[in-house]
């Protein structure tokens, strides 16, 4: 999650108006998750996993070990929906019978895992370009100039620091345990991450309570306030934007 940070300051896309990008990436994942066939979904991830390795120029591992996260879960999920158990064993493409019971794939039911596994993942890929290659004070700065309230820009900031203090906390005090042979065996390391766990609350807190007091020292009155560096609109963008949107339009209706 770090890296995600450090590569939205540092890429070959960061001079590129945050409002273009953010309009492609919304616009993008609108397309993906209402397409009603597989092409567009595949042609999304495809398309986007290209505008991050060789547009934004960052590394084809840090995008594998990404996509890697949500695939773990989408597998679990499109797996409960394409395998059926059942006491009749008609109407199954793949098949097998235990005492009774039949376990086994329907062939529209596989469909439907394969469309719902790449729509979810080509989302998932419009969400980490623009995380990868605009910064959240940019991100803020857009929402601001469409009048999103403060109070949830405000949430959205607080969230996503302390994301990265919850993430830095816990992995100090997992390393401390690591020199201190805390994962040696099971029954060690189920003791130890509880431990890591109830010692992760207080320290949060702490680092919570010493942000607010940093907030407050310089001048915070409620309000917070980010610093976005002005990036000139490009009309050209704009066109290769609606190149991109309208042909996935038009196949998603023609599909339909």
């Amino acid at each position: 999650m770090i890296a995600i940070d450090a590569y939205a300051y540092n890429n070959k896309l960061k001079s590129v108006h945050p409002a273009e990008k953010s309009l492609f990436a919304m616009l993008t994942m609108g397309m993906c998750l209402t397409s009603s066939t597989m092409l567009t979904p595949f042609i999304v991830l495809v398309l986007m996993a290209g505008g991050i390795v060789f547009k934004a120029g960052i590394p084809t591992r840090v995008l594998i070990r990404l996509l890697a996260i949500p695939m773990s879960f989408l597998l679990i999920s499109v797996l409960t929906i394409a395998i059926s158990v059942s006491t009749d064993s008609s109407g199954f493409w793949l098949a097998q019978t235990v005492k009774g019971f039949t376990i086994g794939i329907h062939y529209p039911d596989l469909l439907t895992a394969a469309n719902l596994f790449l729509r979810s993942l080509g989302a998932v890929s419009c969400l980490y370009f623009l995380a990868l290659t605009t910064p959240i004070t940019e991100l803020i700065a857009v929402l601001h100039t469409l009048k999103v309230p403060f109070i949830i820009t405000e949430l959205m900031v607080l969230i996503y620091r302390f994301i990265f203090v919850f993430l830095e906390t816990a992995t100090m005090i997992r390393r401390a345990q690591y020199s201190r042979s805390g994962y040696v065996s099971l029954k060690s390391s189920f003791r130890s991450m509880s431990r890591l766990f109830s010692a992760l609350l207080g320290k949060v807190f702490v680092k919570y309570q010493d942000l607010y007091n940093t907030m407050a020292a310089r001048g915070y009155n409620g309000e917070i306030r980010v610093l976005s560096q002005k990036r000139p609109i490009s009309l050209r963008n704009y066109f290769f934007i609606a190149g991109i949107e309208i042909p996935l339009i038009i196949l998603n209706l023609l599909w339909r």
